[in-house]
């Protein structure tokens, strides 16, 4: 006859398993930084525009106001990143965003953007970017996605250093910008003023859909966008560390150029889902383009 084996202890390995996978589900919460950390709200702060749950932020636009939040600090480089779901279905006229800007806004301004440009139920959503340096635009890109950004979240990222601007979605480059200011005459990059981290979502009528032929639908609201990743991985104006030092991480070597795999991924996100450079539009700058255009 068998020996009847005791139940306890069997009982106490799954007990203190439990208080184990609790306390790293504790300290994992715990280390995931939340929007107040490093964020507070620009516009919308009434308690329904812009909802805070901590480790995500939704924002609303209906016909009384949009949202859009700004980070605490300003920042000299990094390596930013926010996880974003924009808003489904008829989304025409509406605006989501994801950018650094320089402070005062005016018309000597440096600014980073991710722009997602609504359409009618059924079109491809616009990812518009743009970099504008000490006031000068007309620097934009535009994409069709690889996937339906309303579906879900994912990563838009900008590394920013002495070296390059380079924007991601997930890990590949969707925009490089080099900075070639000592090498080449009329070149310009953001290297002068620090930036503010900001999202926003907002009434874009006047010129985001069809040239603004397509204005924002009521009825189709309110529209609702997602934020996720809210740690900063960036160097804050007036800390003890030069934000061009080579020991911030964003700084370092395998930083300052792409790599060939990302060249590659690149070239690829241009010849497949790029529907607009201004790089290759020599009618408006009547054959007279923008230096970077040569090196991008």
């Amino acid at each position: 006859m068998a020996s009847k084996v005791p139940s306890w202890p069997l009982l106490l390995v799954v007990v203190v398993l439990a208080s184990v996978i609790a306390g790293w589900n504790r300290a994992a919460e715990a280390s995931t930084p939340v929007f107040d950390d490093n964020f507070v709200a620009q516009f919308g702060a009434d308690g329904h525009h812009l909802v805070s749950q901590g480790t995500e932020v939704t924002l609303t636009l209906d016909k009384i106001s949009g949202a859009g939040f700004r980070s605490k600090s300003e920042y000299g480089s990094g390596f930013f990143h926010l996880r974003i779901k924009i808003p489904s279905g008829y989304t025409a006229g509406v605006v989501t965003t994801f950018y650094l800007i320089s402070q005062p806004e005016n018309g000597g301004r440096d600014e980073v953007d991710f722009e997602f440009l609504g359409d009618r139920d059924g079109k491809p959503v616009i990812l518009q970017t743009n970099v504008i340096v000490n006031g000068h635009a007309n620097r934009e890109q535009r994409l069709h996605l690889w996937f339906d950004p309303a579906a879900d979240f994912h990563d838009y990222k900008i590394l920013w250093n002495p070296f390059q601007l380079v924007m991601f979605v997930d890990d590949t480059p969707v925009r490089v910008f080099k900075n070639l200011t000592g090498t080449v005459a009329g070149y310009e990059f953001p290297a002068k003023q620090t930036m503010l981290i900001r999202g926003s979502l907002w009434d874009g009528s006047d010129w985001a859909t069809d040239g603004g032929k397509l204005k924002v639908d009521w009825s189709k609201g309110p529209f609702t966008a997602g934020y996720q990743g809210f740690g900063v991985d960036g160097c804050a104006a007036g800390g003890a560390t030069p934000c061009d030092s080579p020991g911030l991480w964003w700084n370092g070597g395998e930083y300052r150029a792409m790599t060939d795999a990302q060249w590659a991924a690149y070239e690829g996100v241009k010849k497949n889902h790029m529907v607009y450079n201004y790089c290759t539009d020599t009618g408006r700058f009547n054959n007279h383009m923008p230096p970077e255009c040569s090196y991008a």
